[in-house]
């Protein structure tokens, strides 16, 4: 970007404010905040942000109403901050379109790395038909991956699957997007046919399937492409 990028939190609790505000500020990023779903609404209008980085519970509504108002508008990254920590409240804020969640309380390191993945994941890769990632480079009109120089077959469900995660690299997909992407919207009650394309495309693209540097589980939840 030639500008900071301008990052959007949404939180009623000072506290988060400000132990945000001079992290994010530190590493060059613009702030802007909001307090209420209705200041969100207001805020998002008037700064335009390429990052949101939302609470779930808020005093006047639900954050997943905000969140899935930003997406009936926007496809800019939803990182969720917020201490419904479980299962279900991750998938259902993934589901309306967040991007990431981070459950409270968490530590600064973590909340950078998470809004540095967001970000990189408005990347060219629909202009260009390609994707690199570390030593990965998917070609999406040829449907080929090349690793470290060389070709790597995969099978058209594992190409799937990789473009799938690759098209939105950074972001968490939920077993159920990934499901319906690759077998369709009939086939998104069997998790099983997912964890096994995964354990194949594994054994394929990491270096060490046993310790995965690009696909990476969000445990009961989904996965994501590391970027």
């Amino acid at each position: 970007m030639t500008r900071p990028a301008m990052i959007l939190l949404v939180d009623d609790e000072m506290a988060i404010q400000r132990a945000i505000e001079p992290l994010l500020r530190s590493r060059g990023y613009d702030v802007a905040f909001a307090r209420t779903a209705r200041d969100a609404m207001d805020a998002f209008a008037r700064h335009q942000p390429d990052l949101l980085i939302l609470d779930l519970g808020l005093p006047d509504a639900d954050g997943l109403e905000v969140c899935r108002w930003i997406r009936s508008r926007s496809e800019i990254p939803i990182l969720v901050l917020s201490a419904r920590g479980s299962e279900l409240n991750k998938v259902k804020a993934l589901d309306e379109g967040a991007d990431d969640f981070v459950t409270k309380p968490f530590g600064p390191e973590e909340l950078l790395a998470r809004v540095r993945s967001a970000l990189r994941r408005v990347f060219r890769a629909e202009d260009t038909g390609r994707l690199e990632v570390g030593d990965l480079v998917i070609d999406f009109d040829r449907r080929r991956l090349i690793r470290a120089g060389e070709e790597i077959r995969l099978t058209p469900k594992e190409f799937d699957l990789l473009s799938v995660l690759a098209r939105n690299a950074g972001r968490v997909m939920t077993h159920r997007t990934l499901l319906k992407a690759v077998w369709g919207p009939t086939n998104t009650d069997e998790p099983e046919h997912l964890w096994v394309l995964v354990r194949q495309l594994r054994r394929k693209v990491e270096p060490d399937p046993g310790k995965p540097r690009y696909i990476q589980s969000e445990p009961w939840v989904g996965y994501r492409l590391g970027i």
